[in-house]
């Protein structure tokens, strides 16, 4: 093929190779490079046999092929591959030509990486990816960020191949500058995990409590798929509790109780330690992970500590019913907290993040795209400065009216000895946000006593320190106040 392509690729794992396939289903022009050369050939002897797509085994032949500006796009392994790569790219690129980086790099990396780039003529973005294979095949969500120039040599081919929902709406809009395309990846990524517990803890209710067989809540789950909680994971999750092993046996009865992460939770926990913004649900999301590995630790905890046995004699319909109301009132909270992280950073960092438009974006391709997003789209587009999800009226009125659900689930959980970190998590934050007066106060005259970090007073001005010397023998020195 002796025409330039449109657009490189570099990396054949999974998401590279997928992504490479839509684009030429869309009639776009690819060139690809994979270190491992036997990749290329491979892929273009395979899947690739045909298409609009040429094949390289040197970075220098690879760039080369390109059209101006460059536009290559990097599906890598986050961290030190990244940048390695860039090195090797550098020696071949001119002024204007473009760096994408499509993996799930850390966004203090995608801030540096800008920084750089921008410093040597060169134009980067980062963007997220969400939607597995079936989605970079078949049509991801697509959030890029970085240099702004760059994005309209990019969008044509990010549109192209993106999802589409509603009247043909691409789910690909541009985050802001630096590293907010990563960033909101990573908090979509957090609130997946926010997602996946809270249907793992209903299962286990169900499960544990109830008595329900793989078959008996595959049922539930297909009538809540049907309803308010219609979203990807709940399709999954009903198809899961159905399939069976070559015995016939529920394949869910035979999978380990361990599961794995690959850090972009531990990542949206940290940024929001970082902000100062309490995310509880989505931090106990990644904790609950992390106890599943502990499976030898369980295991002797389970023959030595004891506990109730759960037990369950009312109404089990009734009871299902509130779970179900129970799990949609803490989705509401685990958006909500994702919200508040991304508007915080979106200030401290001066993204200017469209939140109305993420929620547009993540409705179809990625992993969380649900109807529930339609409701948090319509939120922000009416009020852009909405300062908490749960101020806008259609949450409001959705968690005042399923808030008594939710405490019935997490009150009978905690009374059966069933582990449900999420749910009960949600219940805190909601019970802690409509509180007006925390138990605050006692903890900052705790702190003033041992530490003199001082207090503000109800009766004086936000703003204005006082210390008291509680013992009788300290002195005036005080320590100093900060927030975060």
């Amino acid at each position: 093929m002796n025409k330039q392509a449109q657009i490189g690729v570099a990396g054949l794992a999974v998401m590279g190779e997928n992504l490479v396939l839509n684009m030429a289903d869309k009639r776009i022009s690819v060139a690809v490079y994979n270190r491992t050369t036997s990749k290329v050939d491979k892929f273009l002897a395979g899947r690739g046999q045909g298409k609009s797509i040429s094949g390289h085994h040197t970075i220098e032949q690879f760039v080369a092929t390109l059209e101006r500006p460059r536009k290559i796009l990097m599906m890598l392994k986050a961290g030190s591959a990244v940048d390695d790569f860039i090195r090797q790219l550098l020696p071949y690129l001119t002024e204007g030509d473009i760096i994408i980086d499509g993996g799930n790099s850390n966004y203090h990396d995608t801030i540096r990486r800008s920084a750089e780039l921008e410093g040597k003529g060169l134009l980067f973005i980062g963007t997220g990816v969400s939607g597995g294979e079936e989605g970079a095949l078949k049509g991801p969500s697509i959030m890029p960020g970085g240099s702004v120039t760059a994005w309209p040599a990019v969008e044509p081919i990010f549109t192209a191949i993106s999802a589409k929902v509603g009247n043909n709406e691409p789910c690909c809009a541009w985050m802001g500058k630096d590293g907010a395309g990563h960033f909101v990846k990573m908090v979509h990524n957090g609130i997946e995990y926010g997602d996946m517990q809270l249907i793992c803890e209903s299962y286990q209710i169900m499960k544990e409590l109830l008595g329900l067989k793989p078959d008996d809540m595959h049922q539930v789950f297909h009538k809540w798929s049907d309803g308010e909680l219609s979203s990807y994971l709940i399709d999954i999750t009903r198809d899961i509790l159905a399939y069976k092993d070559l015995d016939g046996s529920p394949m869910i009865d035979r999978i380990l109780d361990t599961a794995g992460q690959k850090g972009t939770g531990k990542w949206t926990v940290n940024a929001a330690l970082d902000q100062g913004i309490p995310l509880s649900l989505i931090s106990e999301s990644v904790f609950a992970r992390c106890i599943s590995a502990q499976k030898e630790t369980r295991t002797t905890a389970a023959a030595i500590l004891s506990g109730p046995t759960p037990s369950f004699s009312g109404e089990k319909e009734p009871f299902i019913n509130a779970l179900g109301k129970a799990l949609y009132c803490a989705k509401i909270v685990s958006y909500t907290q994702g919200y508040n992280l991304m508007r915080s950073a979106s200030e401290e960092h001066g993204w200017n993040l469209d939140y109305a438009a993420i929620a547009r974006i993540w409705r179809g391709g990625c992993i969380i795209r649900s109807v529930f997003l339609d409701r948090i789209a319509e939120a922000y587009h009416q009020d852009k400065t909405l300062p908490n999800l749960l101020f806008a009226p259609y949450f409001m009125d959705k968690v005042n009216s399923t808030q008594n659900d939710l405490r019935l689930v997490v009150a009978t959980a905690t009374s059966q000895g069933i582990p449900v970190p999420c749910l009960s998590a949600a219940l805190s934050y909601f019970d802690s946000l409509r509180t007006a007066r925390l138990p605050a106060n006692l903890l900052q005259a705790q702190r003033d006593y041992f530490g003199a970090h001082t207090y503000e007073r109800v009766d004086k001005p936000r703003g204005e320190f006082f210390h008291t010397d509680w013992t009788g023998e300290g002195g005036d020195t005080t320590s100093t106040a900060y927030n975060k």
